[in-house]
């Protein structure tokens, strides 16, 4: 059934719409980081700067340590995404292959943690923490991104390897492949798009994560991007508005980038597997 010219043109508009309410606020904020204080200041504001300055960036660099923070946020999200991923992936394989009860029940507990709020199991880890010596240590804050981000990347890596067919293991197992064989050389190649995309989610989520960073880690040297960011802000919660906003631009660039550049390849790869 064919859509109407009216329907059609009120989805485009609609995603127009939407598309404009994503990128308001980064638009606004690159504005933002390129203006001087004068303009800042303006019961007038405007989207373009008439008077843009890189001095937001100087100053934003010179208040804060931004590349060290920048160094510990990449080391603790690169740390992560990988290590969550050589977990999730054999153990989405043996939950997706051997429905059981005990995949069924782990398949719905995966679902359930993830409504379980921050505050909830702060305390909880803290003290195992604690009693390992890894508090106030980037370790320790690895540990804990790759808990929270294994349930997500078990649930979406299930759904990618359910929709590998069983005949192409069957065949490998034919030949007298092993279990581990078969998933290293014939499923892990097609669930390499899945793989991908869930990398990048426990990277992004790593990166921009607020909360434990800041109860874990108290020396600044350890601390993460999104925690130096509150810096920014004056004693009684004042922003210094320019290089805040040039500072949260610099910090937004690195997920942008890798998105961009990752994206190309899971489109790639999903093309690669339609065609094989």
């Amino acid at each position: 059934m064919r859509t109407s010219k009216p329907a059609r043109a009120g989805q485009y508009l609609a995603l127009l719409g939407y598309l404009v309410f994503l990128a308001f606020p980064f638009l606004w904020l690159i504005s933002t980081a390129f203006k001087p204080p004068r303009e800042l200041a303006s019961l007038h504001p405007t989207w373009i700067p008439k008077d843009p300055t890189l001095d937001n960036f100087r100053q934003a660099f010179d208040e804060q340590p931004l590349l060290r923070a920048a160094g510990n946020s990449l080391l603790v999200a690169v740390s992560a995404a990988l290590i969550a991923i050589v977990i999730a992936t054999p153990m989405a394989y043996v939950m997706a292959r051997h429905r059981s009860f005990l995949s069924r029940a782990a398949t719905g507990w995966v679902v359930v943690s993830q409504a379980f709020p921050f505050v909830l199991v702060i305390i909880p880890l803290f003290l195992i923490l604690k009693n390992l010596h890894l508090i106030n240590a980037l370790p320790g804050l690895i540990m804990v991104y790759v808990v929270w981000a294994l349930p997500f990347a078990l649930w979406m890596l299930v759904g990618y390897v359910r929709a590998v067919p069983r005949d192409l293991e069957e065949a490998a197992a034919v030949d007298g492949a092993s279990r581990l064989r078969i998933l290293v050389s014939v499923t892990a190649p097609l669930l390499a798009p899945g793989i991908v995309a869930t990398a990048l989610f426990a990277f992004v989520t790593a990166w921009n994560e607020f909360f434990f960073a800041l109860v874990l880690m108290k020396s600044p040297e350890r601390q993460t991007l999104p925690v130096i960011l509150t810096h920014f802000l004056g004693a009684e919660g004042v922003a210094d508005l320019g290089p805040l906003a040039a500072a949260a631009f610099l910090a937004t660039l690195p997920s942008l980038l890798i998105f961009s550049v990752i994206q190309r390849r899971i489109t790639g790869g999903l093309m690669a597997g339609a065609v094989k």
